[in-house]
């Protein structure tokens, strides 16, 4: 019984580490940049996008669209919502508060990225 006991253990693990290997190596885990067209998009087209409906933000010459993102936002919505529809990188490099977003925030913000800004 013990051996039945150790070898579905041991399957089980080299299940899950045979799958997380699998989806680190896959294109898909790479970023969402490589998997889109490049789209790009002026500053007078992302100030059209200044409501909590229909959010969009420059950020670092990367345009997000964060209008589902807006309700799930730490922040409350009055700390963001200034934000939408503008050049967003020093608002968001400090938080407003001068403290930065941490790594983990940045990689959420690849999911939104919808195009680059026009220089």
């Amino acid at each position: 019984m013990k051996n039945l006991y150790f070898i579905a253990t041991l399957i089980f693990w080299l299940t899950i580490v045979s799958f997380w290997i699998a989806l680190s190596w896959s294109p898909e885990s790479d970023n969402a940049i490589n998997r889109n067209p490049i789209v790009v998009y002026s500053l007078s087209e992302v100030i059209k996008h200044n409501q909590q409906t229909d959010c969009w933000m420059a950020i670092h010459g990367q345009v997000y669209d964060l209008t589902t993102y807006l309700p799930q936002h730490p922040a409350a919505l009055r700390v963001i919502l200034p934000s939408c529809g503008t050049e967003a990188s020093q608002a968001y490099d400090t938080k407003n508060r001068s403290r930065e977003h941490t790594n983990a925030a940045d990689m959420l913000l690849k999911h939104y990225r919808i195009g680059v800004l026009k220089h």
